[in-house]
């Protein structure tokens, strides 16, 4: 595991204390990839990994976080992904599995807070505007996952970019926040706490590591794209997504449906490999991402590269 760099030390970097980890990066809680296998290795390189309920799959979700307790004895937290998560009692099993953080989504900031805050948990709430940001604080969140549109996955129709974004949320409210959106190593993390956040969140940096169980042709998508090939969908509607350039998304993307009842079948991309099967999600940082590499390695060259950027620029 890297040093720390003294601008994470939980003295100093709110995120690094909330969350309980020595380098305040999240791995991004995406539908059937953020599960153990995954995240596990991220807390044990010192970050923090999330497991997803966007899949809507429940039962297994529950299995992968108690699996977590198994491979890991680090901090991790869970992803309340309030539009594809119809049980209510899901607020009640993380709390009764010990999970110390939560961050929700997709939803009103209102629904869980109380009740997860109640139990003692840390919340963090995810948001794409500033309307979205203030609302949250209003309800007592903990600090704020600030989400610019260049990311991957779910989105607003109206999608700002982590460059914007961040810093208007940031001179307007004084809790914790962790940027997403654009995020793949140590210069963009460099940028992101310039702009205000005390921690990062990875999505596509983390789809095309090593331990990372989708199929290696979507892997080898991310490292072979270049910057310009995502394309940005169902901005009529809600949720938009943003997603490799595929024949699948091309053909859907000047639609005037939701295409988000077109999304396909997820499994046969995700781990049968069929890029046309299903919409492949991704960031725009997929056009920064050259190779396939273990998660230490990512979090390592993270750390190593934020220090090495912030001295030069000390310099």
């Amino acid at each position: 595991m890297p040093a720390p760099h003294p601008a994470f030390d939980s003295s100093v970097n709110r995120v690094s204390r909330d969350l309980g980890v020595d380098i305040p990066i999240v791995q991004a809680p995406m539908g059937w990839i953020a599960r153990s296998q995954l995240a596990s290795a991220v807390s044990a390189a010192g970050a923090c990994g999330i497991i997803e309920t966007s899949s809507g799959e429940l039962d297994t979700v529950k299995d992968e976080i108690r699996a977590m307790r198994e491979l890991t004895d680090r901090p991790f937290g869970v992803n309340i992904a309030q539009a594809f998560v119809r049980d209510p009692a899901i607020a009640e099993f993380v709390i009764d599995q010990g999970v110390k953080f939560v961050t929700t989504s997709a939803g009103s900031p209102t629904k869980y807070t109380g009740v997860l805050k109640a139990a003692g948990l840390t919340v963090y709430h995810v948001v794409p505007t500033l309307a979205a940001a203030l609302k949250a604080v209003d309800a007592g969140v903990d600090g704020l996952v600030v989400e610019g549109g260049e990311g991957g996955g779910f989105k607003s129709p109206t999608p700002v970019s982590t460059m914007v974004l961040l810093p208007l949320v940031r001179s307007r409210v004084d809790v914790p926040i962790i940027a997403a959106g654009g995020i793949c190593d140590g210069m963009t993390m460099a940028a992101a706490f310039a702009l205000g956040a005390e921690g990062v969140q990875m999505g596509t940096r983390m789809v095309s590591a090593a331990e990372s169980p989708v199929h290696d042709n979507w892997k080898q998508a991310i490292v072979s794209a270049a910057e310009t090939d995502t394309l940005f969908l169902n901005d009529r509607h809600s949720p938009a997504l943003r997603a490799l350039r595929t024949d699948r998304t091309e053909a859907l993307q000047y639609a005037e449906h939701n295409v988000f009842g077109d999304f396909g079948d997820a499994k046969s991309l995700y781990f049968g490999g069929d890029m046309n099967a299903a919409i492949a999600l991704s960031g725009q940082v997929a056009g920064r991402i050259d190779d396939v590499r273990p998660v230490a390695d990512i979090i390592a060259g993270t750390v190593s590269e934020f220090a090495a950027t912030v001295a030069r620029l000390a310099g």
